[in-house]
């Protein structure tokens, strides 16, 4: 069986079976000269041999590339799925080729999960089988293999979208490969001021005010938890009534967010009162370390995802609706494109995709593209939004 251990979690040779103890020795000696961060996770046969060119592919997307956590446990996860199908059915990962891939392929279709006891969603099979396929295009070109089916460049494997007229609340995904299941592409369907006022006043500190940096700026949840209290604490004193404020996006990539001045005075106030608070009585209790991070939690330490994923998700059911941290960052889009789209036919010379696409850090305009399309479907969005904008502006 396939083992995936993190580098501070290697067993000591005494912990495993005689038989092994060689190899273990051997393993933990080249874990221990690596040069890479603690947590970072190693691939062993179960022979307890190094799977070498996946912790090479590894290195080069979370360290040299500078990837997030989140990334690289995400292609940790697909490889140490391949790899243990090739070695439960013995099949060398040099040789694998198209029908073990579409045989991988099937078994997610045909089986459920092992760690939910839920169908793979279709996303889910995709995006495995799409690491599986970077990890050896990946392969050909640094020369671990010479030649491989699955890194056929001949072979589109680009994704498509093209949008189907009749279909109302999804785009239509095609695939030019043999591997990838077609799918249909959801569109985010955003809050209404309504729903978003309920969830706001549903959540308690420091997630209301998490939330609102979402809907207010359209921070990914990484960029969120990654604002720290110098990131607000120096700007310049005026009248404006936005700042733009410097952020750390998704590979570690500078861009900013324009946050509204109301926010960054409610946001110095929770500093003031609950961080100070909680700090100073981490501080006495003797269990914090010092640390910059701008959103804790009670006992003083960095807010975390899972906890802020879960508090968001609960708030929304309490509220009688679905609400997911991603959905803030979707209505934020949505809202802000449909504004921007209402000045353009008014005369105004912008772009509103390309506003929208730097607000949120895109890499690609067709990612925002999605919220123009949600916008123009969703008959809610759209009279929200002009009921909005017809109060600012004082028509009957």
């Amino acid at each position: 069986m396939v083992q995936i251990i993190r580098k501070a979690s290697l067993p000591t040779p005494d912990e495993v079976a005689a038989r092994t103890r060689d190899a273990a020795e051997q393993a933990r000696a080249v874990a221990v000269r690596e040069p890479r961060p603690a947590g970072f996770p190693l691939l062993f046969t179960r022979h307890w041999q190094l799977i070498e060119p996946a912790v090479a592919f590894l290195h080069e997307h979370s360290v040299q590339r500078a990837h997030t956590d989140d990334t690289r446990r995400t292609y940790a996860e697909i490889l140490y799925d391949w790899f243990e199908t090739l070695e439960q059915n013995d099949i060398p990962w040099e040789s694998a080729d198209a029908v073990d891939l579409v045989a991988y392929r099937n078994r997610m279709m045909a089986q459920p999960s092992p760690h939910t006891g839920r169908p793979y969603r279709t996303t889910t099979i995709n995006h495995r089988v799409r690491g599986v396929l970077r990890f050896y295009e990946w392969a050909v070109r640094t020369q671990w293999l010479n030649a491989s089916p699955l890194a056929d460049k001949t072979r589109d494997l680009r994704l498509a979208r093209h949008q189907r007229p009749t279909q109302a609340s999804h785009a239509a995904t095609h695939e030019h490969s043999i591997f990838i299941l077609r799918q249909y592409e959801a569109l985010p369907r955003p809050l209404v001021s309504e729903q978003a006022r309920e969830l706001l006043a549903e959540l308690a500190p420091p997630y209301d005010l998490m939330a609102r940096w979402q809907l207010y700026t359209g921070l990914r949840i990484s960029e969120l938890l990654r604002l720290s209290v110098n990131d607000i604490g120096h700007r310049r004193a005026s009248a404006t009534l936005h700042h733009a404020i410097e952020v750390i996006r998704k590979g570690r990539k500078p861009g900013h967010v324009i946050a509204p001045a109301s926010l960054l005075d409610e946001t110095d106030g929770y500093v003031s009162g609950h961080r100070f608070a909680w700090l100073a009585r981490a501080r006495r209790k003797g269990r914090i370390s010092e640390h910059k991070a701008l959103f804790v939690n009670a006992r003083g330490s960095p807010a975390g995802k899972n906890a802020y994923q879960r508090a968001v998700s609960q708030a929304g059911l309490a509220c009688g609706f679905k609400a997911t941290t991603h959905l803030l960052r979707a209505t934020f889009a949505c809202m802000l494109l449909a504004r921007l789209e209402h000045l353009a036919d008014r005369g105004a010379k912008i772009n509103p995709l390309i506003v929208v696409k730097v607000l949120l850090g895109h890499e690609h305009l067709d990612t925002t593209d999605r919220y123009l399309r949600a916008v123009a479907v969703d008959p809610c969005v759209l009279k929200d939004v002009l009921d909005t904008l017809l109060s600012e502006t004082g028509a009957p």
